[in-house]
């Protein structure tokens, strides 16, 4: 039976890589998952009431580029998107890299065998950008999403934090994510969360 949901992200999110790594690991190993990756700006979340949005000066966010890149891959090279996805990632959280200009994502997607000047064409048409804009406002408007990653399933949006990652496991990735969507569409839960970080 296949399981239906959506998932932000934000390259910029330790977090968001981890419920991306669990999902992108599940999915390799054949998990009956229909999943929308949502593109969500962390940046626009945190644009004080009078400034512009970030959309409007994208080359002042930090992390509004590779979100487009992220976007470009999955609305146009979708064979290609778990790979540069996983990558984007990595490269941000793994190597410490930047996620601000071509010169520095042209390698990371170069890397995974993905070519570069394709994928920045899609970006220079400005259909990623007023993707982002669409779908982060409308997720914010219709399930009051605030952050990544947040997993949401019909009119159900919940917000997680895992600590660890699936470590290359299918098994382990499949499990964790059903066990989160089951969470979510459990309307008797509200709230959960430890008083400490777990060992």
């Amino acid at each position: 039976m296949t399981i239906s949901f959506a998932l932000t992200w934000d390259y910029r999110c330790p977090f968001a890589r981890i419920a991306n790594d669990h999902v992108l690991t599940a999915l390799a190993a054949g998990a009956p998952f229909d999943v929308t990756f949502v593109p969500m700006s962390l940046g626009q979340f945190h644009v004080e009431e009078g400034q512009p949005d970030v959309w409007d000066a994208p080359e002042t966010d930090s992390g509004l580029f590779a979100l487009q890149v992220g976007v470009a891959l999955r609305d146009n090279f979708a064979d290609q998107f778990s790979a540069g996805h996983r990558a984007l990632f990595e490269h941000r959280h793994a190597g410490g890299g930047q996620l601000r200009t071509a010169d520095q994502l042209r390698p990371v997607l170069q890397g995974v065998g993905i070519d570069a000047d394709k994928v920045f064409a899609v970006v220079d048409t400005g259909e990623p950008l007023a993707t982002i804009k669409a779908e982060h406002t409308g997720y914010a408007a219709s399930h009051s999403v605030w952050g990544v990653p947040t997993f949401i399933k019909d009119d159900k949006a919940v917000y997680v934090r895992l600590m660890q990652g699936p470590s290359g496991d299918g098994d382990k990735a499949i499990r964790t994510v059903e066990r989160l969507v089951d969470l979510l569409t459990w309307s008797n839960l509200n709230e959960f969360k430890h008083t400490s970080l777990p060992a």
